[in-house]
């Protein structure tokens, strides 16, 4: 149960002791996991926590602290030794300015269909069993079997010295599945997640029988007919989930500005990205990436963020230009700019920072046999099993999962590790058409120090690129 008078007994202490601004975030998780092994059950998780994180300005200096226990005596003590320690760092703690905000009072939930409170752990793990027991009846040697199914319920309360007030009750489910097929001496393997924010109806719009059988089928089928790629320049017709992976490593890290100001330099790379190139061409016009949390249901989901600031959709990359960073309060105030809510923590015990929500590129106007009816010769990028990307950016590579080639228009035998080598700027203005039809896959993003993976859909429709090098 939230103690709402709890955050406001933290930020009139800090106010009363000279604090410019003051935030308090309970919050409250339950969370359950279950994995399955190459058919055994391993150790579930059935978790609960509850804490408070707190961060104040004073004498322009930003502090952060979190604690478990939510006895008033321990925090006041907690908050007493943190101002003490935010006056002796005046001479050299960087100074903090935060964007000015409205004020908000809203509670809000994501309802469920079927709560995920009244299924029993039984029900989830045979879930699991039965979707294992899908891949054996394919008759395909998948020598290695990882399945993961986990769901969990945050209740989160904010509220500020400004005198904001939020509460948000967000569950979630995700599944996750490692496979490893052999044939023929060789092998194959393919790491997937699904994730979003609903009641334990997702178990079955994911179907995930259905979708095991398909996903070892078609790396079975790799094995054994798959030829290797021409190693030439070729057109690429890239899919939902390639194009997803695409633009959250090219699109969305590269345009959290904190990247750009070096906050996580030593820890999850810099951006290629400054921030007077804004409006600066890098794509063809048919290019437009947004990051946008407020889609419902979606992995990433929130309507305000870690810093009570109202979410919004995020066009990063507007008709093949840059168009606008991921900001929180502080990174906003630097460019003179409003926070475009961008603020994230994965839990109570860590600090608020730029973040990621739902990133993916716009639908266009082709249907997908359209894409690939006007190619001579390429390649058709189904899914992935491999990618990199260097820490500003700007090189990458994607090596092809579920691949086909494409001959005068039509789909024919399977391709083996097909490889996309690029940069950014060579990627988006590759692009010469995008697909009608969206699809959002999740993931959990890793950032920051300690790391925080957060909760992320990445997508899009499929995309046609043009003359890449295919190795």
């Amino acid at each position: 149960m939230i103690d709402e008078d709890l955050a406001n007994f933290v930020i009139k202490y800090l106010t009363n002791k000279g604090a410019s601004y003051a935030e308090a975030r309970l919050q409250d998780i339950s969370s359950n996991g279950f994995i399955l092994k190459n058919g055994i059950p391993q150790l579930s998780g059935f978790d609960e926590s509850t804490g408070i994180g707190v961060r104040f300005l004073s004498n322009n200096i930003l502090s952060f602290v979190s604690s478990d226990s939510l006895e008033r005596s321990r925090i006041k003590s907690l908050l007493s030794n943190a101002l003490k320690s935010a006056k002796n760092s005046v001479k050299i703690g960087e100074k903090v300015e935060l964007s000015e905000e409205q004020t908000v009072e809203k509670r809000y939930k994501v309802e469920q269909k079927v709560k995920l409170d009244d299924i029993s752990p039984e029900e989830k793990l045979k879930a699991l069993l039965d979707a294992d027991k899908a891949i054996l009846n394919t008759k395909a040697n998948t020598i290695g079997r990882f399945l993961s199914l986990s769901d969990s319920q945050v209740t989160e309360y904010f509220a500020n010295s400004e005198g904001s007030r939020i509460m948000a009750t967000i569950p979630r489910m995700a599944f996750v599945y490692f496979l490893t097929v052999q044939e023929n001496n060789k092998s194959i393997q393919r790491f997937w997640q699904y994730g979003a924010t609903k009641g334990y109806e997702l178990i079955k719009e994911w179907n995930m029988p259905d979708l095991l059988t398909g996903e070892v089928k078609a790396m079975q089928a790799n094995l054994k007919n798959g030829v290797k790629a021409p190693q030439k320049k070729l057109d690429v017709v890239a899919c939902p989930q390639v194009v997803g992976i695409m633009v959250h490593e090219s699109a969305g890290h590269p345009y959290e500005a904190d990247r750009i100001f070096g906050r996580e330099a030593a820890q999850a790379g810099e951006s290629f990205i400054e921030k007077d190139m804004m409006g600066s061409k890098i794509g063809n016009e048919v290019v437009n990436v947004v990051d946008d949390p407020t889609l419902p249901n979606s992995y990433g989901f929130y309507l305000y963020d870690n810093e009570g600031v109202k979410a919004r959709r995020k066009f990063l990359i507007k008709e093949g230009k840059m168009n606008e960073l991921l900001h929180n309060r502080e990174t906003a105030m630097f460019m003179g700019l409003k926070s475009n809510g961008s603020s994230r923590a994965v839990d109570y015990n860590r600090e608020s920072i730029v973040r990621m929500s739902n990133t993916f590129m716009l639908p266009g106007d082709h249907k997908e046999e359209e894409l690939i009816e006007d190619v001579k010769e390429g390649i058709y990028m189904k899914n992935f099993m491999e990618w990199n990307i260097d820490d500003k950016r700007l090189s990458q590579k994607y090596v092809g999962a579920e691949a086909y080639l494409i001959k005068n228009g039509e789909l024919k035998e399977p391709v083996i590790s097909p490889t996309i080598e690029i940069t950014t700027t060579e990627l988006y203005n590759a692009v010469d058409a995008v697909g009608k039809k969206p699809e959002f896959h999740a993931g959990n993003c890793g950032k920051g120090e300690p790391m925080q993976a957060l909760p992320v859909w990445f997508g899009g429709p499929a995309i046609r690129l043009r003359n890449l090098r295919i190795k």
